[in-house]
């Protein structure tokens, strides 16, 4: 039997194209966290799908994030941070901690601070309090591990998936 192998472009010596990049992730379903901290200028957060559980013993987990965005200096600077899991029907949450140039913190977003200082989003499905331990480079945005030291959850939730461009639940 002969299988036949699509063939692209050789891109060996820098790997796909972006636009393709974006194309296979696309199709990769996530969950979707907003990332919170606070290094002493006041809270910052992030949306993101690329929050990994690492390793049980010692409890670690990673996100990236890029270098060239507005959160980027306050968590290279942050000792500690807060992951906020979304629920299904936190799209608008998911779409404001997305957007750029804006107050991400100020009303309608309603939050509070953990007792150690993190922010952390009202109405969330849960949240890890995390101690970052390293930041790794990774082309145009670091990797960010850290030690999960708490931990809420609430019971009976469905998550916020993004798919193809888009927010789902399942």
């Amino acid at each position: 039997m002969t299988v036949t192998v699509p063939s692209y472009p050789s891109t060996a010596a820098t790997g796909i194209a972006p636009d393709r990049f974006k194309q296979a992730f696309r199709r990769y379903p996530a969950g979707v966290v907003v990332v919170t901290a606070d290094a002493g200028h006041g809270p910052v957060g992030f949306t993101a799908t690329s929050l990994a559980s690492l390793s049980l013993d010692p409890p670690l987990v990673s996100f990236g994030i890029g270098t060239t965005t507005s959160s980027w200096p306050h968590i290279e600077r942050a000792d500690t941070a807060a992951v906020n899991f979304l629920g299904a029907e936190q799209r608008v949450l998911a779409t404001t901690f997305a957007t750029s140039g804006i107050d991400r913190f100020a009303a309608p977003t309603g939050w509070r601070r953990l007792p150690q200082g993190e922010p952390v989003l009202d109405g969330v499905a849960g949240w890890l309090r995390l101690q970052i331990e390293q930041t790794v480079p990774a082309g145009d945005h670091r990797i960010v591990v850290a030690r999960v030291v708490d931990s809420w959850l609430e019971e009976g939730r469905s998550p916020l998936l993004f798919h193809n461009g888009t927010y789902h639940t399942l």
